[in-house]
């Protein structure tokens, strides 16, 4: 068989154990042969299957799945939760053989089932799916401050644990409406609860969940100095806010996915990166281990969760773990700046930017000051094949002038 010439037809049913099906839906099942679906599905149309028909589980790895439909030469009929294209499988039929043609027969999805339940209109509701993916997007939507929220759930990101994680970052200011067995004739069961009662309940799978914000929460914009815990000892040793805020322009963060911040200190950067681009993934390096805490701290304090921080020696981490950077910025070096660049850019994707700030030498006696930084970073960049654009030299009150200097991956 030719996969590309396999027709599929994609029903989406609920948990209902007679499912409602339109006519053209009864016939696409009473004149197949081969069908495929969850356990779930299958335990709910067993019935309604013809008596020589055979049946392919979807279970992961999906590659055995999509192996034994290359082995169909006939129309397969699938059956998917809710609506094919929302989050579904027929997406997935698309992106695994795009020329397959597929004729979708939907249903409501479940976020749609418990938004006509609640009788909450959900035309500006923000979707994110946490079915088999980390954080990031939930995350990003909190941290954008969006105020109705409709979440697809799995084993381990469970109404109560996204109850958790939101007040662990302050995000208090939310009701969380629960959907489970959405469907089902027997087990249905429908709650709004505060996040605290959220954060003990335990939910039926499978379930959703809808969250509305009762109340605006602040976002403060450039976060004020003062506002970070400090380094002990140390409470200058953080990036300005206006500085912040001219390095995270230098680095163009708005087209950028992924953004390195290695030698983080306070976390400041990289909590301001976060707050002002939701989008990003942002990894944090730092070998103090007092600043683990610290940037946990700064994090759950401005309500930015989603932060990778790897602790210890850069030079000797293990990167390859994290998204590969097309931003980085060294915010520390402790005399191994060349090493360092040059790490960085063999990890940063083609067009990337780096970038790092120093204080102006001349102007200081501070021996813990590198008198010649700047050439270091421009060779080191030109060792690696990056292109060094114009430096910027920026004065706030009575600090040090600092130099922001830029190099770009050709």
């Amino acid at each position: 068989m030719t996969q590309g010439k396999t027709d599929y037809i994609v029903i989406g049913i609920d948990d209902h154990r007679e499912p409602s099906l339109s006519k053209e839906a009864l016939l696409a099942i009473s004149s197949g042969n081969v069908f495929s679906g969850g356990k779930r599905h299958h335990d709910i149309v067993a019935h309604l299957l013809p008596q020589h028909a055979r049946w392919i589980d979807i279970t992961v790895p999906l590659d055995d799945v999509f192996a034994e439909y290359a082995k169909i030469d006939e129309t397969i009929v699938v059956f998917a939760s809710g609506d094919p294209l929302f989050f579904g499988f027929a997406a997935t039929i698309q992106r695994r053989i795009p020329e397959a043609v597929i004729k979708t027969m939907p249903t409501l999805n479940l976020l749609q089932t418990l938004a006509h339940r609640l009788l909450l209109p959900y035309h500006d509701m923000h979707t994110v799916t946490l079915t088999g993916r980390p954080w990031h997007e939930f995350d990003a939507a909190l941290i954008r401050r969006t105020p109705k929220i409709g979440i697809l759930t799995d084993r381990n990101h469970t109404p109560a644990a996204i109850a958790r994680r939101m007040l662990e970052y302050g995000y208090d200011n939310y009701v969380m409406h629960i959907g489970e067995l959405l469907g089902n004739d027997s087990g249905e069961r429908v709650c709004s609860v505060s996040l605290d009662e959220a954060a003990e309940y335990d939910a039926a799978m499978p379930n959703c969940v809808i969250i509305t914000a009762v109340k605006e929460r602040e976002k403060i914009m450039p976060i004020p100095d003062a506002e970070f815990v400090p380094l002990p000892g140390r409470p200058l040793m953080i990036t300005k806010a206006a500085i912040r805020h001219l390095t995270l322009a230098a680095l163009e963060l708005q087209q950028r996915h992924s953004l390195w911040d290695i030698g983080f200190c306070t976390g400041s950067v990289s909590i301001e990166a976060r707050q002002q681009f939701p989008h990003l993934h942002v990894t944090s390096f730092e070998t103090r281990s007092e600043c683990e805490d610290i940037i946990n701290t700064n994090a759950r304090r401005f309500g930015t969760p989603g932060i990778n921080i790897s602790m210890g020696d850069f030079l000797a981490a293990d990167t390859s773990q994290w998204p590969a950077p097309d931003a980085v910025f060294i915010g520390g070096h402790g005399g191994h700046l060349r090493e360092m660049v040059l790490k960085a850019a063999r990890e940063m994707i083609a067009g990337g930017v780096m970038v790092y700030n120093c204080v102006a030498v001349e102007t200081t006696t501070d021996p813990r000051i590198p008198r010649d930084s700047i050439e270091i970073f421009n060779n080191a960049a030109a060792e690696a094949g990056m292109s060094v654009e114009q430096p910027m030299r920026v004065t706030i009150d009575s600090y040090h002038p600092i130099n922001i200097l830029k190099a770009r991956k050709k």
